[in-house]
């Protein structure tokens, strides 16, 4: 069973040895770093400069044992009915799993409940199946927006997702 829990900066050396690569690294933060690889020190200062007020959350999942799973939640707008999913990664000895399924709908759960939104966002590029079909098995759609990236000299294609808090309670 896991659980979710505010990230602490000691979490990040453990994320970032997921990132085995740099296409899995384009796949899980797009173009928000800099460079690969990541550091635990490029990842902490990236959330430090983005922790402000009450708009972002970093948050950590982990079971009996050990880390396994990640993702941020922020506000996309000021009256805070809208919340966007970013950063979501497992690790990877552990995908396959169901792990990525139960991250998300802890993450769902703490956004509808706790958070009162009334839609979660994300986006997931086409050439991450894996990824796009988990989030659609805990109830994303597609919008129908498509955003292109630039990423290695390559246009990738961003598919953008949604979940009404309508369609799950």
């Amino acid at each position: 069973m896991l659980r979710l829990r505010p990230y602490k900066a000691c979490d990040a050396k453990t994320i970032v040895s997921w990132v085995k690569d740099e296409t899995a690294f384009h796949k899980w933060s797009a173009d928000r770093f800099e460079r690969y690889p990541i550091t635990q020190e490029d990842l902490n200062a990236h959330y430090d400069a983005l922790a402000y007020t009450d708009q972002f959350f970093e948050m950590t999942a982990y079971d009996e044992m050990e880390t396994v799973g990640h993702l941020i939640m922020r506000f996309t707008d000021e009256r805070k009915n809208i919340l966007r999913f970013g950063f979501v990664i497992v690790d990877d000895t552990k995908r396959g799993m169901g792990y990525g399924k139960e991250l998300l709908q802890l993450a769902i759960l703490y956004a509808f409940s706790l958070l009162k939104v009334d839609t979660i966002t994300l986006g997931v590029f086409e050439n991450n199946p894996p990824a796009y079909y988990c989030y659609k098995s805990v109830g994303f759609r597609e919008t129908g927006e498509v955003v292109d990236y630039m990423i290695a000299g390559e246009t990738w294609k961003c598919i953008e997702l949604e979940l009404k808090k309508s369609w799950v309670c």
